[in-house]
């Protein structure tokens, strides 16, 4: 085969981009183990930027609320084009996602409240309740044509909400100060940016331009950042058509591989350096542990399940097209993935308390290592004899 042709195929892949990032977890983690740790670690706590309008910020900064941002830029325009014309297009099935992602919230809090109320691990309710949206779709992509593609729609859509209502509870429960005049100014560069897509404008470097200031604005206001590309993505004008490219068809065409092949491994790489530590496993069976652990696999399951079949019942969603509740299943404990979003979480509600840090991260990484496990053998078991035509 002509090597280009090779690369073309391989980039082209959707399992590829999934198993170049499980690949960049194993090596952070020896990393993290090795004595390269230390210079790791170093590397990722230089600042780099200017001093100039307060952009400069260590490397692990600018990947995860920098290059992520363009990945919710990516997968916003995905799930916007979804609404527009595809699997998303009908109230019922919009619906459904909105309903499994609180469900998929509050029943995580919940349990991890039970396990935890009144104890000093009970601030960290909010650890549970995030879904870590790259890592969930790189293990849905590994399944490729197996699964419905309005399953995977369903599934960018659920961590999609869930991010922004985690977001949203590190804003209110865990941010220390907002700075209100950076968040009006958020909400100008938002007006403008739809303002702009109301009066027809079509070149993307109107948005863009605009957009990165939204970031900025956000940024400083002490909001995650990462909300500005979905913020600029459901911006970017599109149609309802198959035959003429939209504005946001060809951004989300040219955002694909350096997203699935550069951003994704190196949010992989840098966000999964944890070193082990004795004191760590000890965590596990603690009340901290097990309200995480709990949290992230049955709550996930329990709470995107059952929310999603009473919408359905009430006639509110639908499933999506062509699955059925093994998938859903599956999806839930993919949803169960929590991982960069609940390790950052853990951070803010254990401030100043290494010890507890470490024993929520152990536990978080368990419980997201053994949700995707089983939510791919799930899918996988669901997917036989329901696979899809392959394209040419």
């Amino acid at each position: 085969m002509n090597l280009s042709l090779y690369f073309k195929k391989f980039f082209n892949n959707s399992q590829a981009s999934g198993i170049i990032l499980i690949f960049c977890v194993l090596i952070s983690l020896l990393i993290a183990n090795s004595s390269l740790a230390e210079n790791f670690q170093h590397f990722l706590d230089q600042e780099v930027g200017t001093h100039l309008f307060g952009l400069e910020y260590p490397v692990s900064i600018w990947i995860n609320d920098g290059l992520m941002a363009v990945f919710f830029l990516l997968v916003g325009l995905e799930i916007k084009r979804e609404l527009v014309e595809g699997e998303l297009s009908s109230f019922k099935n919009a619906s459904l996602p909105i309903f499994a992602a609180v469900g998929g919230m509050l029943v995580p809090a919940v349990i991890f409240s039970i396990f935890n109320s009144g104890t000093e691990y009970s601030n960290g309710w909010g650890i549970p309740m995030a879904t870590d949206i790259a890592f969930s779709l790189a293990i849905i992509s590994m399944l490729g044509k197996k699964i419905p593609n309005s399953i995977k729609i369903f599934l960018a859509a659920l961590a999609i909400v869930d991010d922004l209502g985690a977001i949203l509870v590190i804003a209110i429960f865990y941010t220390e100060q907002i700075h209100w005049t950076y968040l009006l100014l958020s909400f100008g560069v938002t007006a403008l940016l739809f303002i702009l897509n109301f009066l027809k404008v079509t070149k993307t470097i109107f948005y863009i331009i605009p957009g990165l200031f939204l970031w900025y604005f956000l940024h400083h206001s002490g909001i995650h950042a990462t909300i500005a590309g979905v913020l600029l993505a459901f911006s970017i004008p599109t149609n309802a058509s198959n035959v003429e490219i939209s504005p946001l068809e060809k951004l989300e065409h040219q955002l694909h591989i350096p997203v699935s092949f550069m951003i994704m491994p190196v949010f992989a790489l840098t966000n999964t350096n944890i070193t082990f530590s004795s004191d760590m496993v000890s965590g596990i069976t603690s009340t901290l542990g097990l309200g995480i652990i709990c949290g992230l696999i049955l709550g996930k399951l329990i709470g995107i399940n059952a929310f999603s079949l009473i919408a359905i019942k009430l006639k509110l969603s639908s499933l999506p097209q062509n699955s059925n509740w093994l998938q859903m299943i599956g999806v839930g404990l993919l949803a169960g993935i929590g991982f960069t979003m609940s390790i950052f979480i853990a951070l803010l509600s254990f401030k100043d308390e290494i010890l507890i840090q470490d024993e929520a991260k152990f536990a978080i990484l368990i419980a997201s290592f053994i949700a995707a496990i089983l939510g791919f053998i799930i899918l996988s078991i669901s997917s036989k004899g329901n696979m899809e035509p392959e394209e040419d």
